[in-house]
């Protein structure tokens, strides 16, 4: 009975379980869950506070005083959460919860895009070797040195206006973000392709494809799981950063990035704080959890880890 328990519990489960039983962890998962939440149920929590991202209200905002709202705290009341927002007077709980969404999905996106292409290519070069690893080596080496923002940058000044912004934010950002997921995936392949595992299966004459997804594929597993956990609040934090230099999303799509960059203007004129801190506590909760929630996975994947802790 012990034996068939033992047997029913994949590395992956143990990991996750590991990763549960840690501080950083649960608490790192908490956050994210909260904010992912928050993000894909905005439609719902929005309808709940009975306001409208896209609704302006005048009347909430004091055009005598530089458009700055009524109210305390940037009219903060029981009709809207985190007041309003200084000039339109949209609901800012509204515009906080759906520029969650917007800022979740495309660093979503990127972030699974660019591990799936990294994991791909580094794969390739460790099992293949010989000239194509040199040769896309090469190319890696190339993309690693590449002024990767200041390309950002310019390419969404460029793009035609007619599409979507999210959609370009998250392709160039999976363009340009596999690359040290390939350095880390072509290494470790490398050292699997040594195992005599992988030479049973040469030897048996196993498919490629089968050498890739039922040999050395499970085996980086825990590996790609911490990937994309560590990769996901850089990709947030590099698309909020692109969004508050004027070249991420549109000012008239939600987005956190855009509302803090809007907000440090509007707190220079004397509004109040609370336009810059409640989104900014919202990409901080973002980013923290999923580095505390990444960090409590690399431990957990760790042989080393379960080696001390016995």
């Amino acid at each position: 009975m012990t034996t068939a328990v033992a047997r029913s519990r994949s590395p992956i489960a143990v990991a996750i379980r590991r990763t549960m039983r840690s501080g950083g962890g649960r608490l790192g998962a908490a956050a994210l869950l909260a904010v992912l939440l928050a993000g894909f149920c905005a439609p719902l929590l929005t309808a709940l506070e009975g306001q409208n991202p896209s609704d302006f209200n005048g009347d909430l905002v004091d055009g005598n005083n530089g458009g700055n709202p009524y109210g305390s705290f940037g009219g903060v009341s029981g009709s809207h959460w985190f007041g309003v927002e200084p000039g339109t007077g949209r609901d800012l709980f509204a515009l906080v919860v759906y520029g969650l969404r917007t800022t979740i999905l495309i660093a979503l996106a990127a972030t699974i895009v660019s591990v799936v292409i990294g994991a791909a290519v580094g794969m390739a070069m460790g099992y293949l070797g010989g000239w194509f690893e040199a040769v896309l080596g090469r190319f890696v080496d190339f993309m690693f040195g590449f002024p990767t923002l200041l390309f950002l940058i310019a390419l969404q000044l460029i793009v035609p206006a007619d599409i979507p912004k999210p959609v370009v934010l998250a392709v160039v950002l999976a363009a340009f973000g596999w690359v040290g997921t390939a350095r880390l995936i072509h290494t470790q392949t490398k050292q699997l392709a040594a195992r005599e595992f992988i030479d049973a299966a040469k030897a048996s004459g196993t498919p490629l494809r089968r050498v890739f997804g039922g040999e050395l594929l499970p085996n980086l597993v825990g590996t790609l799981a911490v990937v994309v956990a560590l990769s996901f609040p850089a990709t947030v934090a590099v698309s909020a950063g692109l969004s508050f230099l004027g070249v991420g999303i549109g000012a008239d799509t939600p987005d956190l990035g855009v509302l803090i960059g809007s907000s440090i203007t509007w707190t220079y004129t004397g509004a109040d704080a609370g336009y810059l801190i409640f989104p900014s506590i919202v990409l901080l909760l973002i980013v923290l959890g999923a580095t505390l929630l990444g960090d409590a996975l690399r431990d957990a994947f760790d042989v080393r880890t379960e080696e001390n802790a016995r």
